[in-house]
C-alpha cells in the first residue's frame, strides 16, 4: 500500500462562474433583450445584428450564454462594475421561530395555499396519501427567508415560487422523489425559500413559476424606510 499518495489541491469554482451556469428565467431573457433593443435603437446593432442576437437569446439556456450577446454593449460593462453579487446561502442564517407559522395538513385530501397570502418564516406541509400545493408566487413576503418543511408519505407536496427569489433544497427522499431547483436571484434583497424535509412513497418538487415576479420587493423596503422616517418625525 502505497502511504506516500499526493492528492492534487482543489480549486474552488468562482461564484461568477457558478452563476454562469445557472438555467436562465425568462425575466433575465426579458432583461437582455432590452439591452439589445436599446442597442439598436442607438444605432450600436444593425437590423441584422440585433434579429440574430435576439434568436439567440430565445435558445440560450444559461446565464452565461445570455451574457454572450451584451459583453460587447456598454450595458453590460455597467452591471459589472456594480458591487459583486453573492448566492443565497444554502441555510437559513436568520433565526426561524421552532412552531411554524402555518401547518398545511393533506390526509387522503388535498390542500392549497395560493393567492396573496402572507408567507411566514416557517411553514409547515404534510401529505399523507394526500396532495399539498404551496404557490408562492403572489404571496406577500414579510421575511426574507422562508422555510418550508414539506414531508410526503405516500403522497405529493408542490412548491412554486416565482422567478425572482432564491430557491435550495435540502431534504431527500426514501423510496421516493425530492427534487427542488437551484435558483439564485440577482437582488440581493429578495426572498430566499428553503424547502426541507423527507418523500417517503411520495414526492416532494420546489420550482419556480415561469412568468411570475414578486413585486413588492422594493415596496416592502420603501415601507420600512418610510416607517422609519415617520418615528424620527414624531420625536
Amino acid at each position: 500500500m502505497d502511504l506516500h499518495k499526493h492528492t492534487e489541491p482543489q480549486v474552488q469554482e468562482p461564484a461568477a462562474a457558478r452563476v454562469a451556469d445557472l438555467r436562465a428565467s425568462d425575466a433575465e431573457r426579458d432583461r437582455v433583450a432590452d439591452i439589445l433593443r436599446e442597442a439598436l435603437a442607438e444605432g450600436r446593432l444593425t437590423p441584422d445584428e440585433h434579429a440574430e442576437r435576439v434568436e439567440g437569446v430565445l435558445n440560450a439556456k444559461t446565464v452565461g450564454e445570455l451574457e454572450v450577446f451584451i459583453r460587447d454593449l456598454p450595458a453590460a460593462h455597467s452591471r459589472r462594475a456594480a458591487p459583486g453579487y453573492s448566492p443565497a446561502p444554502n441555510h437559513p442564517t436568520d433565526p426561524l421561530p421552532h412552531d411554524p407559522d402555518d401547518n398545511v395538513v393533506a390526509v387522503f385530501s388535498s390542500a392549497v395555499r395560493k393567492g396573496r397570502w402572507p408567507a411566514g418564516r416557517r411553514i409547515h406541509a404534510y401529505a399523507v396519501f394526500g396532495t399539498v400545493e404551496i404557490d408562492l408566487s403572489e404571496a406577500i413576503f414579510e421575511y426574507q427567508q422562508v422555510v418550508i418543511k414539506a414531508i410526503a408519505v405516500f403522497g405529493n407536496v408542490e412548491v412554486r415560487v416565482p422567478e425572482n427569489v432564491s430557491l435550495r433544497g435540502t431534504g431527500g427522499g426514501v423510496l421516493g422523489n425530492f427534487e427542488v431547483d437551484t435558483v439564485d436571484s440577482g437582488d440581493p434583497q429578495a426572498p430566499v425559500i428553503y424547502v426541507d424535509g423527507w418523500a417517503v412513497l411520495g414526492n416532494v418538487e420546489g420550482r419556480p413559476k415561469r412568468g411570475k415576479l414578486v413585486a413588492d420587493i422594493l415596496d416592502r423596503v420603501q415601507r420600512k424606510v418610510d416607517k422609519g422616517l415617520r418615528k424620527h418625525l414624531d420625536r
